[in-house]
C-alpha cells in the first residue's frame, strides 16, 4: 500500500484544554503498543489539518498562510508524508528509520521505542519568499512551535505521552528520512502509548 486515506478526525474530545494543559508532560517512556491510525490521523490532523474550506485554514496558524512545514510519520512500516488536501498519508520510504533517528539525535534511544517518531521539516523558501530572513529566523521556528504544541496537547487528550526533540543533527536526520532538498528537519516528535503509572 502507497497511499492511506485517513479516518476522519474527531471535532469533539472527551478531555477539556484546560485539562489537557494542565495534564501535558514531557513522556519520554513508552509502551510495546503499536498507535492505531485514528491516532495517527487525529494527531496530524492537530498538527497540520485542513479546519476551513480553503486549503490554507489550518489547525496551526502561520505566518501569511503560507504553511512550510511538512509532517512525516515514521514507524515500522516506515516513512509516510502528510498530505493535508485529502488528509492522506504517501508511502515515503518503506524503511523502519527509528533506531537512526535516535543515534542521529545524540542517542536519545527513547526515539527508537516510540510507535511513531513524528519528523517536522519546513520548506523555508515558501516562507522567505514573502518575509525574507526574518521568515527564517522568526517566523517559520513560530510556525514548529505552534503545530507540535497542538500535537502535544491532542496526545494527552488521546491518553498518550510525547515530547518535542530539537536535539539532532540535521544534515543525519535528513539524510537517514531521505528528506527533499528543499526541506529542513525542525522537530522530532516522538509518541506513544503511556506505560502504566504515568
Amino acid at each position: 500500500m502507497r497511499e492511506i486515506t485517513l479516518p476522519s478526525p474527531n471535532l469533539d474530545g472527551s478531555v477539556s484544554l484546560e485539562a489537557a494543559i494542565a495534564a501535558r508532560r514531557s513522556v519520554r517512556s513508552y509502551g510495546p503498543e503499536e498507535l492505531s491510525l485514528d491516532e495517527i490521523s487525529q494527531l496530524l490532523w492537530s498538527a497540520q489539518g485542513v479546519t476551513g474550506a480553503r486549503p490554507d485554514r489550518r489547525a496551526a496558524p502561520s505566518a501569511g498562510a503560507l504553511h512550510p512545514l511538512e509532517l512525516f510519520v515514521c514507524r515500522s512500516d516506515g516513512v509516510w508524508h502528510y498530505r493535508p488536501q485529502g488528509h492522506r498519508l504517501i508511502k515515503h520510504i518503506d524503511e523502519d528509520v527509528r533506531e537512526a533517528l535516535a543515534q542521529a539525535a545524540w542517542k536519545q534511544t527513547f526515539l527508537g521505542k516510540a510507535s511513531v517518531v513524528f519528523l517536522m521539516s519546513a520548506v523555508i523558501d515558501r516562507t522567505t519568499g514573502k518575509y525574507q530572513e526574518r521568515g527564517r529566523v522568526r517566523y517559520v521556528p513560530m510556525d514548529a512551535g505552534h503545530a507540535a504544541e497542538n500535537m502535544l496537547l491532542q496526545a494527552v487528550v488521546l491518553g498518550l505521552g510525547g515530547v518535542p526533540v530539537g536535539a539532532f543533527q540535521d544534515a543525519e536526520v535528513a539524510r537517514v528520512a531521505h528528506l527533499p532538498s528543499d526541506q529542513d528537519p525542525l522537530y522530532l516528535i516522538p509518541v506513544g502509548k503511556l506505560r502504566g503509572g504515568e
